[in-house]
């Protein structure tokens, strides 16, 4: 029997806590397949739950209120499992997405001493001005507006005290729920769940790294050097560190209110087309994508340029994986099942357990829906949506990065909406897509790779010679060998064997039963038995009975 998941006993409060939550949004099943309750001394009214009768909520709504209870970890996990149709089903994944990561902000004094630990002064000597009051507020950090001594407007984003601690804490006792459940549940069947867990810490502990974030954003301004339709904001690297970070202050229009960009006179059209072509950019140019794309982190600044801010949480694309995207693009407009199945099946998205055929039927029955439907009335969110039951009945794998990219997609292809209600996703991308294909196929795209090969073809070439010349002087003299390996044929020749031996048994005993068939009637059985009477009698009756048995162990031995 697998061990308990409490770890020691100071996470010991941190389960009672975790367990008391669960327990209260009617989770009391999860608690004793885990078999917390004699660790943790808890009435066994407690596990049973106490879910109001005025408020009936589904598991998923209470699922989402236990995750929101129990703080940043929980509920950045949350906001993790919401893109990853593949292990919970839809109505979990849309309750999830509601998530809020909005707290009371913490009070200034440990704010301001955070600061002056981590830059070395109090703020009142590093910035020109500095409002204790936050601009925002999550769980993991809050924003103060400052200026600095040279007049500019800067945000600082400071991490909560002690937050690494709660978070470590959490992290440690995931992991060892994940061991348990991967133990005693059909979960662990499927999915790698500690895997997961180890994933969802790298993750997390990623995000908590303002160093990392600093440098996406670095990066992305890099790759947006050439575009004035998008800004990104610089990092003062000076008085940035792991936990504190301090960029450049940008100010605009929210990118969804509609009638302050009406006010300004903006044109929308234009502004969906440039927040498109920035999410193309990133995904089939760049392979780094901004993962976070809600509207709140979006503005629009004078010259209908988008401000973009945020940069915790972002994705990556390799080449292959790119070019695999554009192949399922391409099938999936031309609405061919077939082709989308072959195409997860190279992109190592379908396990082998899979009922192919049965994966390729939902296919076609989702691809039915949209056949003859003009590619500007399809919407890649309903898409999506219709994609993830089945992902979770078929068990498909894709990587978090691909449930993100889907997630980015759905997000600003709600943004292009509310901007232009004309706006068509996959129109705009076609070009793109298309030249991205041409782009692969040309040879300064595979050429690198193939050069890339050259030497280890040079060395064989060159080896060749000496390497032929030994194994012919070999085959001459007769000292030339092939030796084969087989494995798991023993097993099946001993049944070979076993089978050619009843067989031939079966044949010699058929004939031999005839035979004394045959002779009986030569023998008057009225007159006084002889010796020879007796044993052709004797022997009939022992070859009945041993073909008898005969057929009775193989009755046997195929039951």
């Amino acid at each position: 029997m697998a061990r308990s998941p409490v770890r020691s006993i100071r996470h010991f409060q941190r389960y009672r806590e975790i367990v008391q939550v669960f327990a209260t949004q009617g989770f009391g099943e999860l608690i004793d397949l885990l078999e917390l309750q004699p660790y943790l001394a808890l009435p066994r009214r407690v596990l049973r739950g106490r879910q109001p009768v005025e408020t009936p909520l589904g598991a998923p709504a209470r699922l989402r209120l236990a995750l929101e209870a129990l703080g940043p970890t929980f509920i950045k996990l949350g906001q993790v499992l919401s893109t990853r149709p593949d292990l919970l089903p839809p109505p979990f994944i849309a309750e999830l997405s509601k998530l809020q990561d909005t707290v009371p902000p913490e009070p200034w004094e440990p704010i301001k001493q955070r600061i002056e630990n981590e830059l070395g002064a109090p703020p009142d000597r590093l910035f020109a001005t500095f409002n204790p009051i936050p601009l925002a507020a999550a769980s993991l950090s809050q924003v103060h507006a400052a200026t600095l001594p040279s007049g500019e407007h800067v945000v600082v984003k400071v991490q909560r005290p002690g937050i690494r601690r709660v978070i470590q804490t959490d992290l440690e006792i995931l992991f060892d729920v994940s061991q348990v459940l991967d133990e005693r549940t059909f979960l662990g069947e499927i999915y790698d769940l500690p895997a997961i867990a180890e994933e969802f810490s790298d993750t997390l502990k990623a995000e908590l790294d303002f160093y990392r974030e600093a440098r996406n954003a670095d990066r992305f301004r890099k790759n947006f050097a050439n575009e004035p339709f998008l800004h990104i904001p610089k990092v003062y690297w000076d008085l940035t560190t792991a936990h504190v970070m301090t960029m450049e202050r940008i100010s605009g229009i929210k990118i969804d209110n509609l009638d302050a960009l009406d006010a300004m006179g903006y044109d929308r059209k234009r502004i969906a087309e440039n927040a498109a072509r920035m999410i193309v950019k990133q995904v089939l140019e760049d392979g780094f994508f901004h993962a976070d794309p809600h509207p709140g982190n979006f503005v629009v600044m004078r010259g209908e340029v988008i401000g973009a801010m945020d940069f915790g949480m972002v994705g990556h694309l390799g080449r292959s994986m790119q070019a695999d995207l554009s192949r399922l693009y391409i099938v999936a407009v031309q609405l061919d099942e077939e082709g989308i199945v072959d195409q997860l099946v190279r992109m190592e998205v379908v396990p082998g357990t899979v009922d192919r055929r049965a994966l390729q039927r939902d296919i076609s029955r989702l691809l039915r829906k949209y056949y003859g439907m003009p590619l500007g009335s399809v919407r890649a969110r309903e898409v999506i949506e219709e994609i993830m039951p089945i992902v979770f009945e078929h068990h498909l794998y894709m990587p978090s990065d691909l449930w993100l990219l889907a997630k980015t997609l759905g997000m600003m292809e709600g943004v292009g909406l509310q901007l232009d209600p004309t706006f068509d996703m996959f129109a705009f991308s076609r070009p793109f897509v298309r030249q991205f294909g041409l782009q692969m196929a040309s040879p300064r795209s595979w050429g690198p790779s193939v050069l890339k090969g050259i030497d280890g073809w040079a060395e064989l070439l060159a080896l060749a010679p000496r390497v032929g010349s030994q194994l012919l002087t070999r085959a001459e003299k007769g000292e030339l060998e092939l030796k084969i390996r087989h494995q798991g044929l023993d097993q099946a020749l001993l049944r070979l064997d076993r089978l050619a031996n009843r067989l031939s048994m079966s044949v010699l005993l058929a004939a031999l039963i005839v035979g004394l068939a045959l002779v009986i009637p030569t023998f008057n059985l009225a007159e006084e038995w002889g010796l020879a009477t007796l044993s052709v009698i004797v022997g009939f009756v022992g070859l009945s009975l041993l073909g008898l048995w005969l057929i009775f162990s193989i009755w046997r031995s195929r039951k």
